[in-house]
């Protein structure tokens, strides 16, 4: 085992490959005293890139075992695994890493652990000198009162004065465990609380395209690290600047999208107009199925000149395909195709997460730079209005929606939104309506 590195040294060798600009925050957070350091910052403004270089660097200067978690190990082995190799030098060394066990021996005894935190005992059983969780909000709600905090009281024989050091950082969700852990960190010795927005890092135009692509709340959340709550319902922005009194022209490709809850069966029919989109129609049918949906579109719709039209909805609407069995879909398109409709089916493999589904289309009704592209016809969709205006969280959720008749078909809503408008599959376009 070769001797400690010394800091100034460590810090060079730590940043030799990636360099970060200065930041006063996350200088101070590395600079900190405090064993437990929690850490609320923007997407992508620098907190794991900060937490890597100082691992290393601890790593070197202090003989010891460390660990880099994150929620699950497949995402801790993508976040940290290659960078730390390259950043410890370890290729060089005779003691390589240890691919299977995500562990960086290191010439002067320290090693790095990886830990996914979808098995938090993981953390139990080692004497640590320090570590990371990152994105802490994902974490199990257990994992840190349970197994993480007591595994860093573990005491090292060799040294019985020291206690292990830890970072919690991440992107604010809501008011879970990571809010409470933040709040609670303001008024508890040995604790210190840091954060910063993304435009502290992020360049202007970065930010400026965040803003046309997420909702208000869910850019302040995730840009500007703030800890949103919720009224209680689903869609706050949603209001009367949403509201249309336009109707479908004959020439206009008509999008359906479906959730096929019993009762009521619910849909609607959107159109596409510049970069917004218009829920001008819906089909609302109590105790029925699919085909019977299908009948009821084909006679609203029968003198309707665009013959070609897109399917959206819930993916469980395949069920039985596989085995050669008709589905809602097949009945829906066996019912279209007999009425001249030309068919295009655009449903995802998997249903989207409900929270990726809710922000995109916070996103369309109102992005925090004031654009909105999403509008509904109260009228001729008044199910739509009404579900969009009044769907509620259930209480103590920050996702999951209260049952109702209404809520049914903010469900198709989401379905086609995220299909073909959430920011995380392609870029968001610019808006067509501006909010006043």
């Amino acid at each position: 085992m070769i001797a400690p590195v010394p800091e100034d040294i460590a810090r060079a060798i730590a940043e030799r490959w990636y360099p970060l600009r200065p930041h006063a925050e996350q200088i101070r957070l590395c600079q900190s005293t405090a064993r437990y350091r929690i850490v609320a910052a923007g997407r992508r403004s620098g907190k794991t890139e900060r937490a890597k270089r100082h691992i290393v660097r601890r790593a070197m200067a202090v003989p010891g075992h460390y660990f880099l978690a994150a929620p699950t190990r497949d995402q801790v082995r993508s976040i940290f695994w290659d960078d730390l190799k390259t950043m410890t030098m370890s290729g060089l060394f005779e003691t390589r890493p240890y691919e299977s066990r995500l562990t960086i021996p290191m010439p002067n005894g320290s090693h790095i652990h990886l830990i996914g935190l979808d098995r938090p005992q993981r953390m139990e059983g080692i004497s640590w000198t320090g570590g990371i969780v990152d994105e802490i909000a994902d974490v199990r709600d257990d994992a840190w009162g349970k197994h993480i905090s007591p595994a860093l009281d573990t005491v090292d024989p060799r040294r019985p004065n020291l206690r292990a050091w830890c970072w919690l950082i991440g992107v604010p969700d809501g008011l879970g465990q990571f809010y409470e852990l933040f709040q609670r960190a303001k008024t508890l010795p040995d604790w210190e609380t840091f954060t910063w927005p993304s435009s502290d890092i992020l360049p202007p135009d970065v930010i400026e395209s965040a803003k046309r692509s997420l909702s208000a709340q869910q850019y302040r959340q995730e840009y500007e690290a703030s800890f949103e709550g919720s009224s209680g319902r689903i869609y706050p922005d949603y209001g009367d600047a949403n509201t249309t009194t336009e109707t479908i022209l004959p020439h206009e490709q008509l999008h359906w999208t479906h959730d096929f809850n019993y009762t009521p069966l619910s849909s609607c029919v959107v159109v596409v107009r510049g970069d917004g989109v218009l829920i001008l129609d819906e089909i609302i049918l109590r105790s029925a199925v699919a085909r019977q949906s299908a009948m009821e579109f084909c006679e609203k719709f029968s003198t309707h000149k665009n013959r070609a039209i897109k399917l959206y909805g819930d993916p469980s609407g395949k069920a039985g395909e596989k085995h050669a069995q008709a589905s809602d879909y097949t009945e829906i398109e066996g019912v279209l195709r007999a009425n001249r409709w030309s068919v295009e089916r655009c449903v995802a493999t998997a249903a989207p997460a409900i929270k990726d589904r809710q922000n995109a289309v916070r996103a369309m009704i109102l992005t925090a730079d004031g654009q909105i592209r999403l509008r509904v016809n109260p009228d001729k969709a008044p199910w739509s209005h009404r579900g969009l205006l009044r769907t509620e969280l259930k209480p103590g959720s920050s996702f999951l929606e209260t049952e109702c008749d209404a809520q049914h078909i903010t469900t198709a809503i989401g379905y086609f939104i995220h299909h073909d408008y959430a920011a995380s599959r392609a870029p968001a376009p610019a808006a067509t309506w501006r909010a006043a």
